[in-house]
């Protein structure tokens, strides 16, 4: 096999999901892109999922396969060698919760757009109108954002936004708490007050697997505390805000994410993106950025 198309070497050494657990099927092949590199899986007779990269042609080398996790109902692979493990959602083994695969979208930007518009609640209002926000609401209030190195993430908290309709088992407006965390440059969770129980969240996260450097697919998972509504009730609540926020990523430009913080202009509502480019920048991203100017 040639050479990889990246040469981001701390891209090419993470974690990616691929595709939910459930859509891999016993002795049938599927193909993929991951950092412009083709791959191929299947689930083989003992149950185990294959992985391999290839020239194209989908062939399996002999005894080359690529590394396998099986995490929050995706399988994972790497084209390199991580030198650290998936990072942890704790939420997703209480027992009471639903975890749901909710979809997998493809999209023309790049993996850092996607994460920063994740990180967005200013935005709320105007894309998810009447649903995530509404005028006169549209306030980001001050709130607190840390960068880690031990835990090597970043972590968002004190995050306040009124929303008509938050989840799917909402019942009206309210207040609604948001914590973010940046666990991965690709990937982010978010947590937000449950609506059956204001003292515990509700867990949504997206793994991003580049395909290039200005489109990617999204897997969205879902950790809930909602025994009302049914799975395709909350399947379409959330593709129905992520078919919002779609045309708002493949029209910005450019298409990566600029890391330079003169690039453009921050407001406060951006610290947690102000804060994530600088995150990015400092562990050496290349790709799907625009790294700052020596």
């Amino acid at each position: 096999m040639s050479s990889p198309k990246c040469k981001d070497p701390i891209a090419l050494n993470l974690w990616y999901a691929i595709a939910p657990l459930e859509e891999v099927l016993d002795g049938k092949v599927e193909r993929s892109i991951l950092l412009e590199q083709p791959i191929a899986f299947t689930r083989e007779p003992s149950g185990q999922i294959a992985v391999w990269s290839h020239d194209g042609d989908g062939a399996r080398p002999v005894g080359a396969s690529l590394p396998v996790q099986e995490r929050y109902g995706y399988f994972w692979t790497t084209l390199g060698t991580p030198d650290a493990d998936i990072f942890a959602i704790p939420e997703y083994d209480e027992p009471d919760r639903r975890n749901i695969h909710a979809a997998s979208f493809g999209v023309n930007a790049s993996a850092p757009r996607l994460v920063e518009n994740f990180l967005d609640m200013g935005h709320f209002p105007y894309v998810h109108t009447d649903i995530l926000g509404a005028e006169p609401h549209t306030e980001v209030k001050e709130y607190f954002v840390e960068r880690s190195d031990e835990r090597d993430e970043i972590l968002a908290t004190n995050c306040k936004f009124w929303q008509p309709m938050a989840s799917r088992a909402s019942s009206g407006g309210a207040d609604v708490d948001y914590i973010y965390r940046v666990p991965h440059p690709y990937c982010s969770v978010l947590y937000k007050s449950a609506a059956i129980d204001p003292a515990r969240m509700d867990a949504i996260a997206i793994f991003i697997q580049p395909i290039t450097q200005e489109s990617v697919r999204v897997h969205m998972m879902l950790s809930l505390l909602d025994d009302t509504s049914t799975d395709l009730d909350i399947r379409l609540f959330q593709q129905t805000i992520f078919g919002q926020d779609k045309p708002i990523l493949e029209n910005q430009y450019p298409k990566r994410l600029p890391l330079d913080p003169r690039a453009e202009t921050p407001i406060r509502a951006d610290k947690s993106a102000i804060v994530y480019r600088r995150w990015l920048s400092d562990k050496g991203i290349t790709y799907g950025v625009i790294p700052a100017a020596a």
